[in-house]
């Protein structure tokens, strides 16, 4: 497969970092290089420092560009489809029907035009190819704002979700055990501690985190794609067929109306109906794994919308449902934290449920988290590894890559542990990460790249969607701080 790529120059006073580097003038010549995608095994070290072409065949992200529609598709729908999605029924039971419907259908819209936008930007220069967020952001906004703006979004988005999938997937193994056993005696006596499951998780995720690059992982994004769609489906066509809970109600308390308790508790439900739609992070890096012809007369960008189309198809048959069906079945019954609709639909449909149907959906949730686990940890994992390549001029040994991850499985185990009610936290760090990043971010990038005439109307709208975003971030964070100081924080630190 073969790659155009622009020259770097050498610069005598400080070091360049390819990957991270300024984009070059438009107007320096391009120079055709053939990369081969195989696998190479350990590289000696070059006399000088890397090249583009040469770094990128040697990390997770871009080491293979063998992927195909079907696997971004996979991938997407993996990264796509999160735990938070349970939350949704919750948001509207602030919102009301009609504020709810319309908040999630502005922000699905919202976002798959800025995961144009990114598609679109994936090649900002003809011929040359942006496989990662903070690359495109230093090209758009420059070397130290770009990586400002984004390195901590990114690192956030990689590893703060790999530990809420290690708290969530632990406990879901456990709600499974506990299920399973929940009339054995010998299971009781045998009972695991929630770092006992938490470790159990992390050793399942990380032998599975052993996959060498992100296009090798689509198997393993597919099955964690069908069982999100499992899990999700099932709750909702059983709370359909269960029929409506004794005593709904969809009114909201007076008290909760108004002042600043209403406007905590509305921009509390509009946090969740936009942290329900994730994966910017991983956009670029997932069209990265497609090929692209070596005569720069082509480009991956109509592979990569086939399957955003594809994949956005699918997302709102599940959202959309879950949202609509879950308030109406269980009205303001169902809690704005934790699991949301599975938490209320496994306490009030425990009796007429069978335990194997509840059983598989914990089961289902289980494999959602570990699967996501390895989308989320390769930028983390590309991270690493470029640290590495960059300094000792090779690609990681084997023994090198399983250290490093080994070293990531257990810093996020460590932290699960430590930290078990981040998943409280979500909304305030979620303002300050997923927000920008998934609504802002994309539309100034395009301005700044692309370069529209002022006023046009590309322009407009990319400016006005871009600031309403940064504003919608402000205040999100206001309304996440006054929620921690008004109900406090439960912080169980070291008790998982």
């Amino acid at each position: 497969m073969g790659e155009v790529v622009v020259p770097i120059e050498d610069d005598d006073s400080t070091q360049v970092f390819p990957l991270y580097s300024p984009a070059p003038p438009t107007t320096t010549p391009l120079e055709i290089i053939t990369v081969k995608s195989t696998s190479v095994k350990d590289t000696p070290a070059a006399p000088g420092p890397p090249g583009v072409v040469e770094l990128e065949s040697w990390l997770p992200l871009t080491e293979s560009r063998n992927g195909t529609t079907f696997s971004a598709v996979s991938h997407l729908l993996c990264s796509g489809i999160g735990v938070q999605a349970l939350l949704l029924p919750a948001a509207f039971s602030s919102l009301g029907w009609a504020w709810g419907i319309i908040c999630l259908s502005i922000a699905y819209t919202w976002q798959l035009y800025t995961t144009w936008l990114l598609v679109d930007l994936h090649e900002p220069v003809p011929g040359t190819r942006c496989s990662r967020f903070v690359r495109l952001s230093i090209i758009a906004f420059g070397q130290k704002l770009g990586k400002l703006l984004a390195i901590f979004p990114v690192m956030y988005l990689s590893g703060g979700s790999c530990v809420t999938l290690i708290i969530t997937g632990g406990n879901s193994m456990k709600q499974f055990f506990n299920i399973i056993c929940e009339e054995g005696i010998m299971c009781g006596s045998k009972s695991l501690s929630g770092t006992h499951w938490f470790l159990i998780f992390t050793c399942v995720a990380l032998i599975i985190g052993q996959f060498p690059n992100l296009n090798s992982i689509a198997r393993v994004s597919l099955t964690g794609a069908i069982a999100s769609i499992g899990y999700i489906t099932t709750i909702w066509a059983l709370s359909i067929g269960k029929g409506r809970n004794n005593g709904v109600s969809y009114s909201i308390p007076e008290a909760e109306k108004t002042g600043m308790a209403g406007f905590g508790n509305i921009s509390n439900a509009i946090g969740i109906i936009i942290l329900v739609f994730r994966g910017h992070n991983l956009i670029l890096e997932i069209q990265g794994t497609l090929p692209m012809p070596s005569d720069s007369t082509r480009s991956c960008r109509k592979s990569m919308w086939r399957s955003v189309m594809i994949s956005y198809i699918i997302i709102p048959m599940c959202l959309f449902p879950l949202a609509v069906v879950g308030f109406w079945a269980y009205g303001n019954k169902i809690p704005a934290k934790g699991l949301g609709i599975l938490t209320t639909f496994s306490q009030l449909r425990r009796r007429d449920t069978s335990k194997f149907v509840i059983g598989l959906i914990y089961l289902w949730l289980t494999i959602s988290c570990i699967t996501s686990y390895q989308i989320y940890a390769m930028p983390a994992f590309d991270n690493l590894e470029f640290v590495y390549a960059n300094s000792k001029r090779r690609r990681c040994p084997e023994w090198v890559r399983v250290g490093l991850r080994l070293f990531f499985g257990g810093l996020t185990f460590f932290i699960a542990v430590a930290f078990p009610f981040l998943g409280s936290l979500a909304p305030l760090i979620g303002g300050m990460t997923v927000v920008p990043l998934t609504f802002a971010y994309p539309c100034f990038m395009w301005i700044s790249i692309r370069k529209p005439r002022p006023k046009s109307g590309m322009w407009c709208l990319n400016l006005g969607l871009g600031c309403l975003g940064i504003a919608l971030s402000i205040v999100l964070i206001v309304a996440a701080v006054w929620n921690l100081a008004d109900k406090g924080l439960d912080a169980n630190f070291f008790s998982p």
